[in-house]
């Protein structure tokens, strides 16, 4: 498989851990262990006795569990463990398309989540949000007029990266209804479920239609990246044995202290989540009041749920050609919509790191510098 390089890890590999100042960030602010395990009593103990064999491919039954109780309608069995959420995204799309089929795509949206179709030589159409001046909108009738008859799987990203809109509960029975009707798979990259800004819950994809898989990971809302840990959530029993053969050719298993850190993390979720919505608010706050002061030059558009948001800079110069300046310039690394295939003069802004107020002021000033404000 050629494969066409992955614009946003390219980007990152050239300022991700170069640039002092990150306003970027996907994730949420990351942890040691220690203060990880500060959380279960005996938990450091139990990690030090952790044996350093490989571990079953579907991941620890334990782990799984957890995983599935974090669902309405899933058992263990309904779980697969990956290394991080790319190895799913992957071996999903793998196992999932053949050559020909057609695939409907939310955009903008994390590369992989085309781009392995792409390389497979399906056909993607883009169910393409719109910037409306008030946020962001998605029309579902486009998504109906956008089936075909070979059309297989429907991509949605919600909380969506990097606009911050997720779907309401009505929304995503909505899109499992077109799906049901046409007889088309979803797949739902659900990543930063739990932070929800409205303190409105929505059901899980896959927990409302029989033909969805929701992928989960610990990285984003949990704020554990460097732990690598990823699942699929799936009643399509075939679909998973089949993930299953494919992950033999990939990591083949996890990481066995990551599926113990990865336990305790999610015995104590609810703790872990909130302390992240905590920072993304405060971190909004200081957002709000920035961009309150330059109302000729952004169009905030705060996300409904997440640590991203898509804004708008009213400005000329490609966002490009922007961003790299800034980088090189100030050391503020934002990251600019052709990352994303995205037409306009849009970046990403993440709320979910301590350090943003330092961050927001470092780009403050470099604006008032450039005479921009």
């Amino acid at each position: 498989m050629k494969i066409e390089d992955f614009k946003l890890e390219v980007f990152f590999g050239k300022y991700e851990f170069t640039a002092p100042y990150l306003l970027t960030q996907s994730d949420c602010e990351a942890m040691t262990m220690r203060d990880l395990l500060a959380y279960e009593p005996g938990s450091a103990d139990e990690l030090m006795d952790c044996w350093l064999g490989y571990t079953e491919v579907q991941g620890s039954p334990e782990l799984r569990g957890l995983v599935a109780s974090l669902y309405k309608k899933m058992s263990d069995a309904d779980i697969l463990m990956h290394t991080g959420a790319q190895e799913a995204i992957f071996a999903y799309m793998n196992v999932m398309l053949e050559k020909g089929d057609h695939v409907v795509a939310m955009f903008p949206t994390y590369q992989s989540l085309f781009e392995v179709a792409n390389a497979m030589g399906c056909e993607v159409s883009r169910w393409e949000q719109k910037h409306t001046g008030h946020g962001w909108a998605l029309d579902f009738d486009e998504l109906r007029g956008l089936i075909r008859p070979n059309t297989k799987l429907i991509v949605v990203n919600t909380p969506n990266n990097p606009t911050g809109r997720t779907l309401k509960r009505e929304e995503i029975e909505t899109l499992c209804e077109i799906a049901e009707k046409n007889g088309v798979y979803v797949f739902a990259d659900e990543v930063y479920r739990g932070l929800e800004l409205d303190g409105l819950e929505r059901p899980w994809v896959a927990d409302v239609y029989d033909r969805a898989t929701s992928l989960g990971v610990m990285s984003k809302a949990y704020g554990f990246a460097g732990l690598r840990i990823g699942w699929v959530a799936s009643r399509d029993g075939d679909l998973l044995a089949r993930m299953t053969k494919f992950k033999h050719y990939l990591s083949i298993c996890n990481s066995c202290a990551s599926e113990a850190l990865s336990i305790v993390a999610l015995k104590h979720g609810q703790e872990i989540l909130r302390r992240n919505l905590g920072i993304i608010r405060e971190n909004l706050k200081v957002a709000d009041e920035f961009f309150s002061r330059y109302p000729n030059l952004f169009e905030n558009n705060p996300p409904q749920c997440g640590p991203v948001a898509f804004h708008k800079m009213n400005i000329e110069t490609p966002m490009g050609d922007f961003c790299e300046r800034l980088v090189q310039k100030s050391g503020v690394l934002l990251l600019p919509s052709d990352i994303y295939d995205y037409e306009g003069p849009f970046f990403r802004m993440g709320y979910g790191r301590r350090s943003f107020p330092e961050n927001l002021k470092k780009f403050e000033e470099y604006l008032i510098r450039e005479k921009l404000v």
